[in-house]
């Protein structure tokens, strides 16, 4: 059994619920390996996913407490109570973490997968277009594709931002994909929903370019889905 005594104070339940996550989309399919990465804000900064590190071996003191200039936090904890003389390396896309929560304070989490088929559009540099209406699911007509740029550099958390602008989630250019919720299970489902949409997508284009919903109707939609998720999570 896991010893969370000694972590109580330095949120023991965030972070394992953070693992949990990141196992989870392993398990949806969504990410494998060590790709992606997960992160959830705090009142002095954010904790992220360790870098390079198989999440199923993740134990609540692999994951990084960052503060809110950007640096890693030396807690000064282990699971077994001993002092760090170090801590792990943040997920090498801490970048565009920290600058998400710095920008958009209503950003709780955040999942970034290499989801197959979104990931597929990505290396397209296709945004997936209001093909369906539950694109609006993530804030607008549309889920835009950001510019590609090397990962872990200023320029791809920059395009990532814009890409964000008005939206909960976005492509990142022969990368993968970004999603935002007020918690982890949110943003968790966004990324699902993303895949699920781009799988939809790329399947209706091996049939033909399908008619795209109007922006009058995807305003309708995205009226709708104001708080979505939130009612039904309580």
């Amino acid at each position: 059994m896991k010893n969370t005594m000694l972590l109580h104070s330095d949120h023991a339940d965030q972070r394992q619920a953070l693992i949990d996550t990141a196992i989870a989309s392993n398990t949806q399919g969504i990410n494998q390996g060590t790709s992606g990465n997960v992160s959830v804000r705090l009142d002095e900064g954010f904790l992220i996913t360790p870098s390079s590190m198989p999440y199923e071996s993740l134990i609540p003191s692999d994951i990084v407490l960052m503060d809110h200039q950007g640096q890693p936090v030396n807690t000064g904890i282990t699971q077994q109570g001993l002092a760090h003389s170090s801590v792990r390396r943040p997920s090498s896309e801490w970048r565009f973490h920290h600058d998400i929560y710095c920008s958009r304070p209503e950003v709780m989490a955040i999942v970034h997968t290499h989801s197959t088929h979104a990931t597929a559009l990505a290396c397209l540099q296709r945004d997936i277009p209001a093909f369906h209406y539950m694109v609006a699911v993530a804030g607008g007509n549309n889920i835009r594709c950001g510019h590609y740029a090397t990962f872990g550099t200023q320029a791809l958390s920059d395009y990532a931002l814009k890409a964000l602008k008005d939206r909960k989630a976005c492509l990142l250019a022969h990368h993968g994909v970004v999603a935002t919720g007020h918690n982890l299970a949110s943003a968790l489902a966004l990324a699902i929903e993303v895949e699920t949409l781009a799988h939809q997508y790329t399947l209706v284009l091996s049939l033909g370019e399908p008619e795209i919903l109007s922006d009058k109707e995807m305003e309708k939609v995205v009226e709708k889905f104001k708080g979505y998720g939130e009612r039904a999570q309580g």
